[in-house]
């Protein structure tokens, strides 16, 4: 895998979450022959089929790819594992290589966004194989129709399934119980996708009166549903692959444990604590990460410098301030420097 910081498409291992496999060659390719699915060595065979057929598809999923991997920080930057392995492209650690607990979150994330960026393009125009989603089959209320154009996320799931989930039909992408949990945490991703349809309406009428309503389907953005999968990494449930009847299949590791729902990030491994760094856990540690010393949550600096305590330094900031706007039409700011206080742990 060939990767830079800057255009980062790729940012776990090639074969394991299928979309995050991209090469930097993604990123500048015009996508205007088959031949360029060649160019990206990561691809499984499948993945590379689904490219040749569908080559619009690809400047979406390239752009998912990179999605994922800022969305995945975002998310977790005031937490101790914050996603920054994926800055180690292209040698991977522990953390996203095996079936730890931030893997599942990767893999349902991933697969939320790739059928998300899809779902999207179709309704903006970009993907000449898909338009607006069709009507939807609920009944409009008295006080609207459906009409506008909605996101196809019949289409996005469709199509980002069949890319997401194809590396892990393969016996060479691991284990069976390591691609049976992607598989499934793939589909956790995809279902909090469904769930985070919105409807979204347009009024008309005289002098905005909104005597009438248009309403359409629309999606959350990719944040929304990144919480929620957030939610669920906390709650996951550690699994073990083991005979149940006839066949093998993921159970909770606890006998005594509720039976794995759909909706539930699944994971095999436990991770480390994340404190300290240590390579063969793929654990970067928390040392000189800026922490909150007021707050009590994850990112206190209790809970992220693990017991260790802080160093406290002040930094100057300049910013614009007392903004005027002039009549017509610029505004003028005065230059403010303010010290803050931060806290980075020892």
């Amino acid at each position: 895998i060939y990767c830079e910081r800057e255009l980062l498409c790729c940012y776990i291992l090639a074969v394991s979450i299928p979309i995050v496999g991209l090469t930097v060659n993604g990123s500048s390719l015009g996508w205007n022959q088959t031949n360029h699915c060649k160019l990206l060595d990561t691809l499984a065979h499948d993945q590379l089929q689904l490219c040749r057929r569908n080559l619009e598809l690809m400047h979406s999923i390239v752009h998912a790819a990179k999605t994922t991997k800022n969305t995945c920080q975002n998310t977790f930057g005031d937490m101790r594992w914050n996603c920054s392995s994926v800055e180690k492209a292209p040698r991977f650690t522990p953390d996203l290589a095996k079936g730890t607990r931030e893997s599942a979150f990767v893999f349902s994330l991933a697969a939320a966004v790739v059928s998300h960026s899809i779902a999207r393009a179709c309704s903006s125009g970009e993907l000449p194989s898909c338009s607006c989603a069709p009507a939807p089959a609920e009944q409009a209320g008295p006080d609207f129709k459906w009409g506008g154009c909605g996101d196809n996320l019949r289409y996005g799931l469709q199509m980002g399934s069949a890319f997401s989930d194809a590396p892990m039909r393969n016996s060479r992408s691991g284990s069976q119980p390591f691609r049976l949990m992607n598989l499934h945490n793939n589909a956790v991703g995809r279902q909090a996708l469904i769930d985070a349809q919105e409807t979204n309406c347009k009024c008309h009428g005289v002098s905005g009166s909104c005597s009438v309503k248009t309403c359409w389907k629309g999606l959350h953005d990719i944040n929304h549903i990144a919480m929620n999968l957030k939610s669920k990494y906390l709650s996951a449930t550690k699994v073990i692959h083991r005979h149940v009847g006839t066949r093998k299949q993921l159970v909770p590791r606890e006998l005594d444990f509720r039976p794995v729902r759909e909706s539930d990030l699944v994971y095999l491994i436990s991770s480390s604590d994340y404190c300290t760094h240590n390579e063969k856990h793929g654990s970067l540690g928390t040392q000189n990460r800026q922490c909150n010393k007021t707050s009590n949550d994850s990112g206190s600096c209790n809970l992220m410098c693990c017991g260790r305590g802080y160093n406290a330094f002040t930094e100057r900031i300049v910013e614009r301030c007392q903004c005027k706007y002039h009549w017509c039409c610029y505004v003028t700011c005065k230059r403010c420097e303010r010290t803050v206080e931060r806290y980075v742990c020892k």
